[in-house]
């Protein structure tokens, strides 16, 4: 286990390094100044840029910015030299956390009940429906979710408040729009799954020693229907934690994904750097944790990954 827990958390970190090396000359070739705007002459550009380092040779620029990183320091941002681009992602990552960790509660609880409740109920019509909300659920980008809730509960209904989180009901609208398609995904999984272990042989032994149906479900079937759920879930969570930048422009939300797009908007190298840096990390640690968990969980997944025989 500790082998490959090294494995990993080595594969994490080349991931990383790729990735902010990518950003960092993608962002680079983006045709324009931080600092060209309106009434700003060439001259002045030139003068900038040469304070902040920008007319060096891009490969010493790069240089530079990762010997920063590696030292703790992400720089500032190039719009507002004030702000120190830690600074910023300190202030946002909270709203986006609080959102994110919401909809990810609601998507895991909400998928895992449905599941559950699709394969074991005796009632065609519940499994049905429960089917076909998931298919609906699943079929809806998240963007058109949330204008059509921002419509109907906020513009129409006047129940719900469209914009910011000062309070509880502020979360509703926004973690019901994220979480609609992971707990879809959740409940098929679930459902899928669970169906597959309860028609396996030591669930027909269980029911022959007379254990109950309740505890054979949550005892046993689901703990070894739940690895396909984790795989998913990972990616999903880190996706969730991360932001989604429409929801928060739609519902204006003060996180990293707002402030993701107004840096690339105001081609702010630094910032968009350092977001990168910031939500690849989170990522990357989201799915180390749940590769981790699905590895002690499940041996063969150790065993596959070594190049093992099953």
């Amino acid at each position: 286990m500790l082998r490959y827990t090294w494995k990993r958390i080595l594969t994490g970190i080349i991931s990383l390094f790729v990735l902010v090396t990518v950003t960092f000359f993608l962002v680079r070739i983006i045709p324009g100044s931080p600092f060209q705007r309106g009434g700003v002459s060439g001259q002045v550009v030139e003068a900038i840029e040469q304070e902040y380092g920008l007319d060096e040779p891009l490969l010493a620029q790069y240089i530079h910015y990762i010997r920063n990183i590696l030292g703790g320091d992400l720089g500032i941002s190039y719009q507002d030299p004030a702000a120190n681009v830690a600074d910023v992602i300190a202030r946002a990552w909270p709203v986006t956390a609080s959102v994110g960790i919401t909809a990810l509660a609601v998507s895991i609880i909400a998928g895992t009940a449905a599941g559950i409740l699709r394969s074991v109920s005796r009632r065609r019509p519940v499994r049905e429906f429960i089917s076909a909300a998931g298919m609906m659920s699943a079929g809806i980008p998240s963007f058109a979710a949330a204008v059509l809730l921002l419509l109907v509960f906020s513009v129409k209904l006047k129940w719900l408040p469209a914009s910011g989180l000062l309070t509880p009901a502020h979360y509703i609208l926004p973690v019901t729009a994220l979480s609609l398609y992971p707990a879809a995904m959740v409940s098929r999984l679930v459902g899928n799954t669970l169906d597959a272990e309860l028609k396996k042989d030591y669930v027909v032994f269980a029911r022959a020693k007379g254990l109950g149906e309740k505890r054979i479900i949550f005892t046993h079937a689901l703990k070894n229907a739940y690895l396909p759920v984790l795989n998913y879930i990972g990616p999903a969570s880190a996706s969730l934690l991360t932001g989604s930048f429409v929801i928060e422009s739609i519902f204006t939300i003060p996180g990293l994904g707002r402030e993701f797009v107004g840096s690339i908007t105001n081609r702010d190298y630094t910032l968009i750097l350092g977001l990168t840096v910031f939500m690849g990390a989170v990522v990357i640690l989201v799915n180390l944790v749940t590769d981790l968990l699905c590895a002690w969980l499940d041996p063969r997944t150790r065993r596959a990954y070594r190049g093992e025989g099953a």
